[in-house]
């Protein structure tokens, strides 16, 4: 296949080696650790594409179009180009919008900030209306501190970018103020406990203080990124040949939940009572790439995997899909990775599609992506998006891998070697 491809693998980056796929170095970075979401990468490795994409004559333009928590975004207006993102994650949005206010006066908004504290001290809330989830996570002293504070942002929104900033210092204390495990990933534990908790109004206090003081070190004369909620499947308001590079990192069809990573947030500002919402408030807008969207009653495999836009991997995936469906069987937990695979790679071919129509000619695109093996089962998810790629009517395409992953954990279930890298395809 690689060979019909016209596609090719290199071991060695070209371009900033290290940890591109990697949204751990962002967390020493200003702007950007104001909120750590599960999905991500390095947004000094995203500048430093943008600039060596304009060493070429042509203006530069950036499109996301899985926007996340906005890296790409903030990375393209410190460097000073039009840029675009897509994001359907509803609660992510408003992450990403709070985060690029950061163009916004940092006086205006600690004044904003203080008087958020100052009204919270003098509010009464009810706690016993919270979900079970947010009592276990929270000792009654801190849910009420919380629940104070977050009743004073309410009372205290605008339109006014102060408002949406202090609606992210209150979302992004909640782990740090729990006493339970609530890694900043997918899970939430409630019955592991963990120290050094902080003071919720100490910790927003904190946490403006920060923001404020990155917002002055920030550059504020380049473009203001447009951030739209939209699919990435339709990139629907980007704009026909928009983009002369598009630099983005899909979701991994490794069934990682990125509905259920958001949960401890919504759930607490009540968007949400519990898992179960997630399908409808969450899951509905996203990229089919976890076994939590798909059921035999919503997915008729054969439909999916006789679609049009399928064709150049249709024979390959129909056997990975049959292969699955036979080994989910002997499992205990029967997940539906044959649905999962089918629905990822229909939805990752219609984003191609949408690619093709908001990408100028001779644009490039990169996908910070790594493979599969659901219940040990290969998925080369390389090689496919590849040709996804150049079915939509994109060039050639090259491979550089950064990083193997499965490697890490010795009782881990499936001992197939994976990979992490970045796809370069040609316009």
């Amino acid at each position: 296949m690689e060979a019909e491809l016209q596609g090719h693998f290199f071991e060695t980056p070209r371009v900033v080696s290290g940890r591109s796929g990697s949204f751990v170095d962002n967390m020493k970075l200003p702007v950007h650790r104001w909120f750590r979401y599960s999905a991500g990468f390095s947004a000094d490795w995203v500048e430093a594409v943008i600039r060596e994409a304009q060493q070429g004559s042509k203006k530069v333009t950036v499109l996301d179009p899985f926007a996340g928590s906005g890296t790409a975004l903030i990375a393209a207006e410190q460097v000073g180009v039009e840029s675009f993102g897509a994001e359907a994650h509803p609660f992510v949005v408003r992450v990403a919008r709070a985060k690029l206010s950061y163009r916004a006066d940092p006086l205006d908004f600690l004044d904003r900030a203080r008087e958020v504290v100052s009204r919270s001290r003098r509010l009464k809330p009810r706690i016993d209306e919270y979900p079970p989830l947010i009592r276990k996570c929270f000792g009654d002293d801190s849910l009420y501190s919380l629940a104070a504070l977050s009743r004073a942002v309410v009372e205290q929104s605008d339109d006014e970018p102060a408002s949406l900033l202090c609606w992210l210092a209150l979302v992004g204390i909640l782990r740090s103020t729990s006493h339970v495990g609530t890694a900043p990933w997918q899970y939430v534990l409630p019955t592991k406990s963990k120290r050094g908790v902080l003071e919720p109004r100490e910790a927003f206090a904190a946490m403006a203080q920060m923001m404020a003081t990155d917002m002055a070190s920030m550059h504020r004369d380049g473009p203001p990124a447009a951030l739209l909620q939209t699919d990435a499947r339709t990139c629907e308001g980007v704009p026909d040949g928009f983009a002369s590079l598009v630099i983005t990192s899909p979701p991994y069809a490794n069934n990682y939940d990125y509905a259920d990573a958001t949960r401890l947030e919504q759930t607490f500002l009540g968007e949400i009572e519990g898992w179960s919402d997630l399908q409808t408030a969450v899951r509905k807008h996203l990229v089919r790439s976890c076994s939590q969207h798909v059921t035999e009653r919503s997915v008729n495999l054969d439909e999916v995997l006789s679609s049009s836009e399928l064709s150049p991997i249709a024979d390959e995936l129909h056997e990975v899909c049959s292969k699955l469906g036979e080994v989910r069987m002997v499992k205990g937990g029967k997940k539906n990775y044959h649905l999962m695979a089918a629905c990822y790679f229909a939805d990752m071919a219609k984003v191609w599609i949408a690619l093709r129509r908001t990408c100028a000619p001779g644009a490039r695109v990169c996908f910070v992506i790594g493979d599969s093996a659901p219940y040990g089962v290969y998925l080369p998810v390389v090689e496919w998006m590849g040709a996804l790629a150049q079915s939509a009517g994109f060039g050639d395409w090259t491979f550089e891998k950064f990083r193997d992953r499965n490697i890490k954990w010795k009782n881990r279930k499936h001992r197939v070697p994976l990979l992490e890298g970045r796809l370069w395809v040609n316009g």
